[in-house]
This record gives C-alpha cells, structure tokens and sequence, in this order.
C-alpha cells in the first residue's frame, strides 16, 4: 500500500487522486511543449486541439487503472473485470487517438497538392485521401482484433478456427466476395490512377465529375447536383469516358444542318469573329468545315479548344447561340428549309389536256 496505516480505501482515494493529477499535469506539460513548438509550426497548434481529447482521455484512463491496481480494488474479486474493462476503453482509446493523428498527418500532405492543379495533383489527393481511409480501417479492425483476444474464450475459439482454416476460408470468401472486391477494387483505383477526385467522367450516359472515392463506392457529382453512387467494381469492370485522364484541355464540336445556300465564307469570318471575342477559347484550336451534304441540308462542323470541360461546354453553347442568331438574321436563305416537289398524275395531266 502507497501510504500504509490509512484505512485502504481512503488510501485508494488519495493514490487515485495523485494518479489524476499527475495525468493533468501530463496533459498541461504537453499542452505547453506544442504551445513552444507552435511559434515557429502554427499547424501543430491546430493539430493537438484536435487531438487533445483524445490524449487526455487515455491520460486519465491509464492513470486511474494504475492506481487501482495499486491498491485496495486490487485485492477485490471485482477487480479483474474492471481491470480488464479498463484495458478495451485504453485499446480503443489508443486506437482512436492514433486514428486521429494518422489523420492529421495525411490530411497536411493532402494539403500541399491543393494548389497543384492538373491531374498531378487529383492524383495524389486521391491516393492520399484513400491511403488515410485504408490506413484508419487497419487500425479499427487491429483495435478490434486486440479486444476481442483479451477474452480467454475467443482466444480458445480461435485455435480452434484456425484448425479449420480452409472451411472458414471458402466460407468467408464466398460469403465476403462483394465486399473484398469491392475493397480491392478501390484500392487499385487508388494506385492505378485511373480516376482521380475531381476528374470529370462520363458513366452511365451522365455527366460529372468525381467527388468522392472510399473503399467500397465512387460519388459521381453529376452536373445537375445529383449524386451517382457507384460500387469501385464499376470503375475496374465497366468502359467510361474520362476527359481529364492527361490533360484538362478538350476539344468540343459543333454541329450546324444548313441549307445549301448557306455562304460558307461569310459563316467562317463570323465563327472565327465569335470566338476571338471570347475569353473562354485558349486558341490552341479552331476550325470550321462542311461534314455532310445529304437530305437537302448541308452539315457544318465547328471545332473549339478550351481549357477545360466547364469552359468548352459554356464556349459551345456561346458559339451555337451567336452563330444561329447571325444566319437568322443576315441570312435567313440559309436556314434549314424542306423542298417538296408536287408532279402531277397522268391521269391529271390528260384531264388538263382534254380541257
């Protein structure tokens, strides 16, 4: 006993209260050790207060469980339950507290490639963000695991599996292969850089751009603020259309169905007009020429450059409004019109005659 001649419950109070406060002055000690550091890293600042709940819960639970292992509690035939308690709430403590600092470390590399545009930098955000989600996953199912063994009895049923590993083995895997897929689906779209956050994709004849890659699904922010929720098996099995695998910059087309008497001459000058005066063509590109000339209407195809997708989907629709209001206008022969010859029967036709 710590202070012997003390009635031993009294003795466990003050050895209890020692405990706390020497966990206190832990946590005031470290609170003051990132306060010094913070001056020349102002991010460890941020960092601890998010962490510090954490700490100064495992701080206290230790402290406590140490103490009533040194005293009277100890010597109850309670005690080894609530010891045992003690041990799972610092398992999942310490698990939640590395958790957090897993976090905080991976969240500071995601944050130096925020300014990197570009698929350089999608790429490394998103095998960063999913890196962080595997890594927390890990430590969950290994906290997990070292609760469940601090049971006698689940570690005697565990030899027994494992004496029968190859049954429990299909079975899981046949049971779990959605799911496994799934997980290593993810994890390859992670590392394959196949899809990135933010790349803009097209799946399922929708249009968006990827918002969101976890273990399990991809979110697909659709242009119309929808969410397309997909299973990462679709990204490794199924063909989509990715318009920044490379390169932000596209290409966009325009398609015109004219008449005949359209002056082609005339419409390039006011093409070429049009997207001059726009700042949303990068003038890496631009063309305009005639594709098709059947069913009584000629097909004009304009070709644009941009930057991006948002910005060659806003210059389309910029061109195509400029350019159908200038034929409308200027020349309205041009506008795609039907022809329709009326010949008259030969019964028709003897009748006028006999007339």
């Amino acid at each position: 006993m710590p202070f012997s001649g003390l009635d031993p419950w009294l003795n466990t109070l003050i050895v209890m209260l020692i405990a706390v406060v020497i966990a206190v002055a832990a946590a005031v000690a470290a609170r003051i050790v990132v306060a010094g550091v913070a001056r020349r890293h102002p991010a460890l600042r941020a960092a601890y207060q998010r962490v510090r709940p954490r700490l100064d819960l495992l701080l206290l639970l230790i402290a406590v469980w140490i103490a009533g292992g040194m005293t009277a509690p100890a010597k109850q035939s309670w005690w080894p339950a609530i010891s045992h308690a003690f041990l799972i709430a610092c398992v999942i403590t310490g698990a939640w507290l590395l958790a957090g600092l897993v976090s905080i470390g991976l969240e500071r590399l995601t944050h130096r490639y925020t300014a990197v545009v570009g698929a350089q930098g999608r790429r490394m955000r998103t095998q960063l963000t999913v890196i962080k989600r595997l890594v927390i996953v890990i430590i969950a199912v290994l906290a997990m695991g070292a609760v469940l063994f601090s049971f006698p009895e689940v570690r005697a049923i565990g030899t027994s599996v494992l004496a029968s590993a190859g049954i429990v083995s299909i079975i899981a895997g046949l049971a779990a292969q959605s799911t496994l897929g799934n997980l290593i689906a993810g994890i390859q779209l992670a590392f394959s850089d196949a899809i990135r956050v933010g790349d803009v994709v097209v799946v399922e004849d929708e249009w968006g751009t990827i918002g969101e890659i976890t273990l399990s699904y991809v979110v697909v922010h659709v242009w119309d603020e929808r969410r397309l929720v997909l299973p990462c098996t679709y990204f490794t099995t199924q063909p989509f259309e990715s318009w920044t695998r490379r390169s932000d910059l596209i290409l966009g087309t325009i398609e015109f169905d004219l008449d005949w008497r359209v002056p082609l001459e005339a419409f390039r000058e006011e093409f070429n007009r049009v997207i001059d005066a726009s700042e949303l063509w990068d003038r890496r590109a631009s063309s305009l020429v005639i594709t098709d000339a059947t069913g009584g209407h000629v097909r004009v195809r304009a070709l644009i450059s941009a930057r991006n997708s948002d910005e060659q989907w806003s210059l389309r629709c910029l061109v195509r409004e400029a350019m159908v209001e200038w034929v409308r206008r200027e020349h309205p022969e041009a506008l795609p019109v039907s022809r329709v010859e009326l010949t008259a029967t030969p019964a028709v036709r003897a009748e006028e005659a006999s007339a």
